[in-house]
């Protein structure tokens, strides 16, 4: 189950979703069991049904900042030059970001860019690095005021439009809380506050994790055997707090159910002896078959591109051929795919 081939599957274009739903737990929700690999058909606002009193469901609260900017190299003669579009991918410092640059060969250490016509609204290239991003510094501005005003939400290369103001809410889920992230955790964007109302008054537990999601989420990969694979590297927090709040509840028999697969990430990078352990850091942690969850029992996710670094985590939950007949029928039954799709939940 190494081949780069065996998670691949032909994905009609028009189920790609280009836009959420308007009622956010009306998505549709395949549920699969990973022992038997049975199937149900449902919507997303049923999955009350499926969690217990005893349960816990870890959220990822990163928050999606714009940060996608556009602006214009400055010459020498003090003219304008090209267009330049950055896309900040890492806080370095309070005024510098490691940042993706195009088109890249059109600046060099030193370049100024203006990105308005305001003289405070320009970054610097401070320093290309050997894999292609830039480190930037913006001297005279606080970087997410300007974000603010200026910046776009960052949309996934499949969605074959322009942000929008309403992306700035419907792309970022309603506990996003922690600014840094430049995709959504898209799980989590399926939750209402009335389906939280419906888990708190049955006494479900719930606690956040942080991963600030990187575009290296949507790298393909690039090898026959999946094992080459060299995984990118995402900024997380354990919390205290969630860690006692998850290991209790394994302690007593409840199950941990990760809201998307970035939760996954953050309890199995964490995770010691079957328990999770607060902390932080960088994770690079590739999850795929044989893979067994240490922490996490159950997931809720999207359904993911084809021979995507997120196929593979999940195949770990259910295995690698249940997924996969999963996907078949998602299809078959017009499901929408990728991040304003809808969603799997293994149990």
């Amino acid at each position: 189950m190494t081949q780069i081939s065996e998670y691949d599957y032909h994905l009609p274009e028009e189920l790609i979703a280009q836009n959420p739903l308007k009622d956010r737990e009306m998505s549709r929700m395949l549920v699969i069991d990973s022992k038997t690999g049975d199937f149900k058909l449902t919507n997303f606002k049923h999955i009350v049904d499926y969690i217990t009193p005893a349960d816990c469901l870890v959220f990822n609260d990163t928050k999606v900042i714009p940060a996608r900017i556009f602006g214009k190299k400055c010459l020498e003669d003090g003219t304008q030059g090209a267009t330049i579009e950055a896309l900040l991918i890492e806080e370095l410092s309070s005024q510098k970001w490691v940042a993706m640059v195009r088109p890249g060969r059109r600046v060099k250490v030193g370049t100024i860019i203006e990105l308005s016509e305001d003289e405070n609204d320009i970054y610097v290239i401070e320093k290309k690095r050997e894999d292609g991003t830039c480190e930037i510094g913006f001297p005279k501005a606080e970087v997410y005021d300007l974000l603010d005003r200026l910046g776009h939400i960052p949309l996934p290369p499949y969605i074959k439009r322009e942000d929008t103001k309403d992306d700035r809410e419907q792309y970022q889920t309603i506990f996003a809380d922690k600014p840094g992230a430049v995709a959504a955790p898209t799980a989590g964007l399926h939750f209402t506050g009335n389906v939280l109302e419906q888990l708190k008054a049955q006494g479900t537990k719930t606690c956040n994790v942080t991963l600030h999601v990187g575009p290296g989420t949507f790298k393909p990969v690039q090898v026959d055997d999946i094992t080459d694979h060299k995984m990118h590297s995402e900024q997380y927090v354990m919390p205290e707090q969630s860690a006692d709040t998850i290991n209790e509840v394994k302690s007593t028999g409840g199950r941990i159910f990760a809201v998307g697969t970035t939760s996954v990430r953050v309890m199995e990078s964490s995770a010691a002896d079957n328990r999770a352990l607060a902390g932080h850091g960088k994770t690079d942690i590739f999850i795929y078959p044989p893979y067994q969850p240490k922490v996490v029992d159950c997931l809720l996710t999207n359904f993911h591109l084809p021979k995507s670094t997120l196929l593979m985590l999940v195949s770990s939950f259910a295995g690698k051929d249940n997924i996969m007949k999963a996907y078949e029928t998602a299809i078959a039954e017009k499901f929408r795919f990728f991040s304003y799709g809808d969603c799997m939940l293994i149990i």
